[in-house]
């Protein structure tokens, strides 16, 4: 009895799905090894340390080892006014290192899982864009972003891209660059003067919910590109403000402008994505953005206090 327990136990391994996680340590990758992982799959989490995603042989040789059913790239080089002086090392990481982990996965019979961005859209449409709208890359974050896209799609048949829009989560305490929440908070403690643009809009996206319904994509067996945004269009002063109403707090705030809060990228205006076709899929929607930063501020408390 002993010994057919341990074989029915290893059959049971051999019959789960298997998953990979590059730029695990990210908001959205940790989001995503979590969901992955309670949904049975087991999950090879990897940061640049464990596997250089610019090196080719080192994704094919690990994508190999590993044998996954599903490849999940949430790694990215997202310094966006940064890219402008080094546009290289941008598109190393957004675009070359997408085409190693797209031939790696066409060797090895993988699903991949691209996330893009709404800055591939100019913003001069002036409302949400939705998935068969014309990209028009502003700088160089964003070309480099756009070249990933391409180099997935022209090795994968079945790739799923999924854009997003300005992601926040739980795991921002726990990186360098944070989040636009954090930088929020850290601002307010700091008593000074916030200015934050009134004329740029976008749609803020929870990394929790974003790896939720990505998981219920990839379980449906969706491809092609897919358009996963927070799901309400807001400026980033409206949403500033949402944040302090939601935290109690009551900083100086205070709107400006494009033209007075100059940046060495040029950003989309109005870059608000639809989710209809997510939705028209049978995916629940995203949870109201209200929500959405309440849970993030709840699951922020209980961290800090563990």
């Amino acid at each position: 009895m002993r010994n057919s327990g341990r074989r029915k136990a290893r059959a049971i391994v051999r019959n789960m799905k298997r998953a990979i996680v590059f730029g695990c340590a990210g908001q959205l990758g940790v989001e995503l090894v979590r969901e992955f992982r309670s949904r049975g799959y087991e999950v090879a989490a990897w940061e640049r340390a464990q596997v250089d995603i610019t090196d080719a042989a080192a994704v094919e040789a690990a994508i190999a080892r590993f044998n996954p059913d599903v490849v999940l790239n949430a790694a990215a080089y997202n310094q966006v006014d940064v890219a402008e002086s080094e546009p290289a090392a941008a598109f190393q990481i957004n675009a070359l290192a997408v085409r190693n982990i797209a031939l790696a996965c066409r060797q090895s019979g993988a699903r991949l899982v691209h996330y893009s961005t709404d800055y591939v859209f100019d913003g001069a449409a002036g409302r949400p864009y939705v998935e068969t709208d014309p990209p028009h890359p502003l700088g160089a974050y964003a070309v480099s972003k756009l070249a990933g896209e391409f180099y997935a799609r022209a090795y994968l048949d079945d790739v799923l891209i999924v854009r997003t829009s300005g992601v926040f989560g739980p795991g921002g305490l726990q990186t360098a660059r944070g989040n636009f929440i954090e930088l929020m908070l850290r601002l307010a403690r700091e008593g000074k003067t916030i200015r934050v643009v009134e004329d740029h809009v976008g749609s803020p996206t929870y990394a929790p919910a974003l790896a939720g319904r990505t998981a219920d994509l990839v379980e449906r067996g969706v491809t092609g590109i897919i358009h996963v945004g927070g799901g309400t269009a807001i400026s980033w002063f409206d949403f500033a403000r949402m944040i302090f109403a939601e935290a109690g707090l009551e900083p100086d705030l205070r709107p400006t402008t494009e033209r007075e809060y100059r940046t060495p990228a040029r950003r989309p205006k109005y870059s608000a994505l639809s989710n209809a076709r997510m939705e028209s899929l049978g995916i629940a929607p995203m949870p109201p953005l209200e929500a959405a930063v309440r849970s993030y501020l709840q699951l922020r408390s209980r961290m800090l206090a563990s």
